[in-house]
């Protein structure tokens, strides 16, 4: 597409890969403001100069089909990789900064990778830590790779099925899968969320989530635009509101939880939220239903709409909406509104099915299946799991909902036993699996109980074998293993787990029975109560 100017968002179905959204941006636009992170503004010339130069690089260092893992905060690097890594037929693979060096080190060794970027202290933390084998690829510091030297490629054609991001993602069975996203399944995805969540002339995008996540595929849906993208280096308030100042943010991307912060921030600060007001538009939020306490006081606080997104990594990114019109229906007229999931994008197809795979009417609650070209291409080195969710050209999301009269999804629980903390996936069975370790644990079942800035908490609910353990060296034993946001927050005994005549756990009744107030919308204990899967904002 070289010397490419202005398509439209439907004709991304003919491009090939992810860096034609940049090439034909900066043919166009060359000196528009394309990116900025934490200072640092780069125009699209100046974003697609420094791809070219880790592309040549990563040409030069890796061969075909190499897997690139990258360990960074966010960074206008992170960016520049989203773009150059794949271009060339190289697979990048995020790693979430949050993890543990264990976690990192079994990602970096079950995808193979021939090298690991990073930043110093986290590269650091890697080695110390991470336990990583004597034979491990090279660790290299971010800022060392040639961002400025010659970019000499020799490009080939390449094939949209191509992998162009390798992102691991929490499952059901204790240990993520690492989802392939090809450059059709992500260009399909910008083209769902580009329905669904408009971008309109002038809108300059800000994000403060981290760029590990697939919500990150919403800077290059703001490129093909050839909008501005403002990305944070962490969520804080007040650096939020700067670089709303100064950029002129007229999109926001939130969790529910960064939301109420930002308002009691701006609660203290009246000219900080003259500035938001001043400029904002919309703000996108997912990973949380939006209690319509909240959305009402935002809107009447900051005067702008909302837009809700659901979605997961397996889907590349967002496949239904719930549109300002609804958020401003579900305030007025229609409160079930707000703990809707909205309606699928152009391009997206969702259906609700049965225990036997056939698809149920509409009220009737089964299992999300997904349908489209945003679907990834399976999981990294799992045929099995791939085959089970990935089954008949549809994706099975494990979750479970109905599809109401008028199209829109409710999802009602979850069919895996995945805990979402502050926009985090925890697998309940890979917590347990550290527990069973400490010695007086006889058994234990992890749960997600409700909590009101983190939509869920982690507890685990132990019954001891003996003498209990203390619960500060089972704190300890997480600590040491995973992630902090995996640890629990709270720690309980009994003398028994319930079970089903069959012997399985029953977490619904274990989290009636941890609940002080049950929400009266709780299903039975025949199913997980209401939470939401893995986002994409």
């Amino acid at each position: 597409m070289g010397g490419a100017r202005q398509w439209d968002v439907d004709r991304l179905s003919d491009v090939p890969r992810l860096y034609d959204v940049l090439e034909a941006a900066a043919a166009e636009a060359p000196d528009a403001p394309a990116l900025s992170v934490d200072g640092t503004t780069w125009t699209f010339r100046e974003l697609q100069a420094r791809t070219d130069a880790l592309s040549a690089h990563l040409s030069a260092r890796c061969s075909p089909g190499a897997r690139v893992a990258l360990l960074a905060h966010n960074r206008p690097e992170y960016v520049a990789a989203y773009y150059g890594v794949p271009r060339e037929g190289r697979i990048l693979v995020p790693l979430n900064q949050r993890l543990h060096p264990r976690e990192w080190a079994d990602q970096i060794v079950r995808c193979g990778a021939e090298l690991v970027i990073g930043e110093p202290e986290l590269l650091e933390r890697l080695a110390r830590e991470g336990g990583l084998p004597d034979r491990h690829p090279p660790l290299t510091d971010i800022a060392d790779l040639p961002w400025d030297g010659p970019a000499a490629i020799e490009e080939g054609e390449r094939d949209p099925a191509e992998v162009a991001w390798l992102m691991f993602t929490s499952g059901t069975t204790g240990r993520p899968k690492g989802v392939r996203l090809t450059h059709r399944s992500l260009l399909a995805a910008i083209t769902v969320t580009a329905s669904g969540r408009p971008v309109l002339p002038g809108d300059v995008f800000c994000t403060p989530f981290p760029l590990c996540h697939v919500a990150g595929y919403q800077v290059i849906l703001h490129h093909v635009f050839r909008r501005h993208a403002v990305v944070l280096r962490r969520f804080v308030p007040p650096a939020l509101v700067d670089a709303a100042r100064r950029h002129g943010v007229t999109n926001l991307s939130l969790a529910p939880t960064m939301l109420e912060d930002l308002l009691a921030h701006l609660n203290e600060d009246p000219a900080a939220l003259e500035a938001l007001r001043a400029t904002l538009r919309v703000i996108a939020y997912g990973s949380a239903p939006m209690p319509v306490p909240l959305l009402r006081r935002a809107v009447e606080v900051l005067g702008c709409d909302l837009n809700q997104g659901y979605g997961m990594t397996e889907l590349s990114g967002n496949a239904t909406f719930l549109s300002p019109a609804d958020h401003r229906a579900a305030i007025e007229t229609r409160p079930e509104l707000a703990a809707s999931a909205g309606r699928p994008g152009d391009g997206a197809e969702i259906a609700v099915i049965g225990e036997d795979g056939t698809p149920l009417p509409p009220g009737e609650l089964g299992e999300v299946v997904v349908r489209g070209a945003q679907v990834a291409d399976g999981y990294w080195d799992d045929p099995d799991a791939t085959a089970e969710a990935f089954a008949g050209g549809w994706f099975r999301t494990g979750d479970a909902g109905r599809i109401d009269g008028d199209g829109y999804l409710h999802l009602t629980d979850r069919l895996k036993d995945v805990i979402i903390t502050g926009g985090e996936n925890v697998s309940s069975r890979e917590v347990e699996d550290v527990l069973r370790t400490v010695p007086g644990v006889r058994e234990v079942a992890v749960v997600g109980l409700s909590d009101p800035r983190w939509g869920q908490t982690v507890c685990a609910v132990i019954v001891p074998g003996g003498v209990p353990p203390d619960p500060e060296e089972l704190i300890a034993a997480c600590r040491a293993r995973l992630a902090g946001f995996k640890t629990p927050r709270r720690i309980e005994f009994t003398t028994a787990l319930p079970r089903t005549s069959t012997g399985k756990i029953r977490k619904a009744a274990l989290r009636t029975r941890l609940t002080p107030h049950p929400d009266p919308t709780t299903p039975s204990e025949q199913a997980d109560p209401p939470n939401r899967p893995p986002t994409a904002r």
